[in-house]
Order: structure tokens, then C-alpha cells, then sequence
């Protein structure tokens, strides 16, 4: 009687082991993901402080919440970009709201990138019929707004020099802090706003990659491709190729006399 007890006893733990094998095996190839964890606050303190002469005011409008330099710390560009009120018309134009052939917000989450941003005041001075023409023409609203991004992730204090734009063109960033301008004609007015994957100028001027200053480079970039940052001081100038060496010309033979 115990041996045959312990006969089935031996079986049923064969038998157990394997039904249990193919759940291990199972559990192996599709693991449970695991739970998303909550979000980290961020503390005010830790949050860089935008400059620029409307900061405050920008500040005061959104202490917390969506808006507020804390909240925009942690969201994508496209998202922080539209929680300003006063950047309405440019966040239409990157999502596709002024041109449905025009979304460039997986372009630009996609940073890091520095981001000139014209206020809804900087497009309100732009000659109805240019503006008409930018909505009309899915490539020219599309170099346009390119030009307002270049890679980086630049504060205040070290954006002066020269960017390289996704359009192609460079970008020319005078001063520093609270006096930021941008090609000579737009002035920041508050800048180096954070966000997960950008850093935010908000400018009083829509730029115009036709008249980008002298000595800028003119070639635009696929919508898809990203080009490289550089920096540099805004009046250093690119150093000329170095000359060709070539060989001396070969000197004809002079006849001799006769």
C-alpha cells in the first residue's frame, strides 16, 4: 500500500511539472509589461528661468498648470508650444490646422531643437497677402516655419552665435539673456522656455529665410532629415578653402639659332 501510495504520489508530480512547462515558457515570451509609474513632480526650483521682458507676464498668467514653465518642463515641444495662448498661429501651422500637407509636430518632438517662435502679435504684422500665400503654398509655409528651428537645446546665456536651421539656411542669434535677437529683426521676448524636447524662443518678428543675413548657407533640408548644429561666434566667419596647390605650367623649348 505505501509503495503504490508513493508511486502515484511521484506521478503527479511528473504530471504537474509538465503543465507547469509550457506556462514558464509562455511567461518567458510575452512578459506582463510592467505598470507605469506615476509621474515625478518637478519642483519650481529646479525648472531653468526664461528671460526675456514678457516672462513675467507669461509667468503670472500660468503659475501652475498646463502653461506654467514647470508644467512645460516635462511635455513634448509641439504640446508646451501649444499651451501658450500667445503662440496660437504658430502651433496651428506646425500641426497642420493652417495646411493639412503641413504637420511638422513629429519633426519637431522629436528633438532636441531650439525653437523661434512668433507670437500671434509677429504674424498679425505680416501683409495679409503674404500670409494668405504661406497658407496657399504647402512648400514655402513649410520652409518658412523650418526656419524657425535649429538643433540644440541652447539656454539664454549661450544661444549668441550662429545656428544652422532645419531649412538649411543659418540662423544669426545677437546677445544674451534678456536682449535676444534674431537675424537683427526679431527680438526675443521671452526665451529658453523648456520643454522635454526643445527650447522655446518666443520672438516679435516672423523670420524669413529669403532674407537671411549675408554669408548664410542656402541649402534646404528634406522635411524628413535633420541637419547638424553648429555655433559659433557671430562674427566669425567661415575660413576660405585652402588654394589648389597645382604644378608649374611646362615652358615651351626656344628654338636655338642656327
Amino acid at each position: 500500500m505505501t509503495t503504490r501510495t508513493k508511486t502515484f504520489g511521484v506521478a503527479a508530480a511528473i504530471a504537474a511539472i509538465a503543465l507547469s512547462i509550457p506556462t514558464a515558457v509562455s511567461a518567458l515570451a510575452e512578459p506582463t509589461p510592467a505598470p507605469t509609474p506615476p509621474p515625478i513632480p518637478v519642483a519650481a526650483s529646479d525648472v531653468p528661468e526664461p528671460k526675456g521682458p514678457e516672462c513675467g507676464a507669461l509667468k503670472e498668467a500660468a503659475p501652475t498648470g498646463a502653461g506654467s514653465f514647470s508644467s512645460m518642463m516635462t511635455q513634448t515641444a509641439s504640446a508646451a508650444i501649444a499651451s501658450i495662448p500667445e503662440l496660437s498661429t504658430f502651433s496651428q501651422a506646425i500641426s497642420g490646422q493652417v495646411n493639412p500637407a503641413v504637420n511638422l509636430v513629429g519633426v519637431l518632438d522629436n528633438g532636441p531643437y531650439n525653437v523661434f517662435a512668433p507670437t500671434d502679435a509677429a504674424f498679425a504684422k505680416l501683409d495679409p497677402g503674404e500670409l494668405e500665400s504661406l497658407k496657399n503654398n504647402p512648400e514655402e509655409l513649410t520652409s518658412v516655419l523650418y526656419y524657425h528651428m535649429a538643433l540644440g537645446y541652447l539656454g539664454p546665456d549661450t544661444i549668441e552665435g550662429k545656428l544652422t536651421s532645419q531649412q538649411g539656411a543659418q540662423l544669426t542669434i545677437t546677445g544674451s539673456g534678456d536682449n535676444i535677437k534674431v537675424d537683427d529683426v526679431a527680438k526675443v521676448v521671452c526665451g529658453g522656455i523648456t520643454a522635454a524636447s526643445a527650447k522655446i524662443y518666443m520672438i516679435d518678428t516672423v523670420l524669413n529665410p529669403n532674407e537671411a543675413l549675408p554669408g548664410t548657407a542656402t541649402t534646404t533640408t528634406s522635411p524628413t532629415s535633420t541637419s547638424e548644429t553648429t555655433t559659433t561666434s557671430p562674427t566669425e566667419t567661415t575660413p576660405p578653402a585652402a588654394p589648389t596647390e597645382s604644378l608649374p605650367a611646362e615652358a615651351t623649348p626656344t628654338e636655338a639659332p642656327a
